[in-house]
């Protein structure tokens, strides 16, 4: 386990690509990963994979939503996410 410490989940590289290479790859995936991912219909943590790039599966609803390429929710989706929801509770307001 000594072994692997600073080099993690791209030790299965070994020496090859490059070191930058390797630490950019090892950052995305430890991210990619380790995050328990919300479902943004159900809000379950844990349940939603990736399909492909930028396409994300819920497993317990069935919900399928496009994302970013490693993470489900880019920093620009999350802020036209949070628009969206203010819109509607003005929209709503003024029905009122």
């Amino acid at each position: 386990m000594g072994r692997t410490k600073k080099t993690g989940i791209s030790a299965t590289f070994g020496a090859r690509y490059g070191s930058n290479v390797r630490k950019k790859w090892r950052l995305i995936m430890e991210l990619q990963k380790s995050k328990k991912l919300k479902c943004p219909r159900c809000e379950t943590k844990g349940s939603t994979r990736r399909v492909s790039t930028g396409i994300w599966h819920c497993r317990k609803c069935g919900a399928r939503f496009t994302g970013g390429a490693y993470f489900a929710q880019t920093p620009r989706g999350a802020e036209s996410f949070r628009i969206a929801k203010r819109k509607q509770r003005e929209l709503e307001a003024i029905e009122e």
